[in-house]
């Protein structure tokens, strides 16, 4: 039993070493909740280690005097106190795999978080993608609708030419008209 309690502290301490290192790459906004919580686990974590140490402690003093034959305290007594370093010890054993479960429940959000963060990235960076491309659009539309002002503004310019022209032909066709008129109601 006390092998099984020992592997599951060894296993809990990896766990929590293995969830600290996660912690340390979430992103800053969500990294106090994490940390406050590994810390809460640092410090079970301990006091069960110290517990579990001190029912070792005194159950292997225990073991020592029923072995050598110390009959300071009575064989009831011994048993009495035996049966509680038991009970004690099967406590922590409980806590401890509690503790484990809990931790082993933080790593995985931690883990869900980690890939939650790395899917928004991704969306982001193709958010990123189409933006750059309506931005490229939009400059390609901008550099058309300038050519096309140009264009505009050159054709508008050669209609006002034109008309000018034809007024100007008009007034020199009708003035032409007239002195011929003239010219020849005088003539006669």
């Amino acid at each position: 039993m006390v092998a099984n309690v020992e592997k599951q502290l060894e296993e809990a301490r990896e766990l929590l070493e293995q969830m600290e290192l996660e912690v340390r790459e979430i992103p800053p906004q969500s990294r106090g909740m994490y940390s406050s919580r590994m810390r809460s686990y640092k410090q079970e974590m301990g006091k069960l280690e110290a517990d579990f140490k001190r029912s070792r402690i005194a159950y292997s003093d225990e073991v020592r005097n029923e072995l050598l034959g110390d009959d300071g305290n009575s064989s009831e007594n011994q048993l009495i106190k035996l049966r509680e370093e038991r009970a004690h010890l099967l406590d922590n054993t409980e806590r401890l795999e509690r503790s484990s479960r809990r931790l082993e429940a933080g790593y995985q959000i931690a883990v869900e978080t980690e890939q939650i963060g790395q899917e928004m990235l991704e969306n982001l960076s193709h958010d990123r993608e189409k933006i750059q491309r309506a931005r490229e659009r939009l400059r390609e539309a901008d550099a058309n609708l300038g050519k096309s002002s140009r264009i505009l503004t050159g054709m508008l310019r050669r209609i006002i030419q034109n008309r000018i022209l034809i007024v100007v032909l008009a007034v020199i066709i009708i003035f032409t008209t007239m002195m011929a008129i003239y010219f020849s109601v005088r003539g006669r």
